[in-house]
């Protein structure tokens, strides 16, 4: 297995829609405003964050259950920002929509810049085959109440190569999040 560089990252998204919309470059100001860094880097794809978020709150006293995930435990939100309450946890989605190779398995990775603010970023791995918007969970580690910015950078993609193409794909297994848009809740 091998790490690819910006070099396959472009020619993968210009041949195979692997990342739409794709920045080709590192974008660092938008309208001269400086941003946190989006597009590609030397060896992965700094991903944003869409303007649509659900905060999860404890208004109902729910138990957090993945078999029965109570929706109403989640305010829903749009906008620039995103304040996440102290000790709590939010999800967002990529601006961008991934179609993954077969032959790739795709790791994401939270910021350091968001990470030393104590905001923690965690998306499982993207299996060969996977596609759809990738559903993003932040922690506000931190006793303070935390901001997130949409349309900026908020966590690395690293694409692994395998030498051999996988013989059970995430599309060929009918994964349960497969084609995902939006923001996407626990499924059993």
């Amino acid at each position: 297995m091998s790490v690819k560089s910006d070099r396959w990252i472009r020619r993968m998204a210009k041949e195979q829609g692997m990342i739409e919309p794709f920045e080709p470059d590192q974008i660092r100001h938008v309208d001269g405003e400086r941003v946190i860094s989006f597009g590609t880097s030397s060896y992965g794809y700094d991903v944003r964050c869409a303007p649509e978020f659900k905060v999860f709150t404890n208004i109902n006293s729910a138990i957090v259950d993945p078999k029965k995930f109570d929706e109403s435990s989640f305010v829903d939100m749009s906008g620039k920002v995103c304040i996440i309450p102290p000790n709590s946890f939010a999800l967002a989605r990529t601006v961008e929509f991934f179609r993954i190779p077969r032959s790739v398995l795709t790791i994401c990775l939270g910021k350091s810049t968001y990470a030393r603010c104590g905001i923690i970023v965690n998306v499982t791995p993207l299996e060969p085959e996977w596609e759809g918007h990738v559903t993003l969970e932040f922690s506000n580690t931190t006793s303070l109440p935390a901001k997130i910015y949409a349309n900026e950078g908020i966590a690395q993609m690293v694409f692994l190569e395998s030498d051999d193409v996988c013989e059970t794909s995430y599309k060929d297994r009918g994964g349960k999040y497969q084609g995902q848009r939006g923001v996407t809740l626990p499924r059993t």
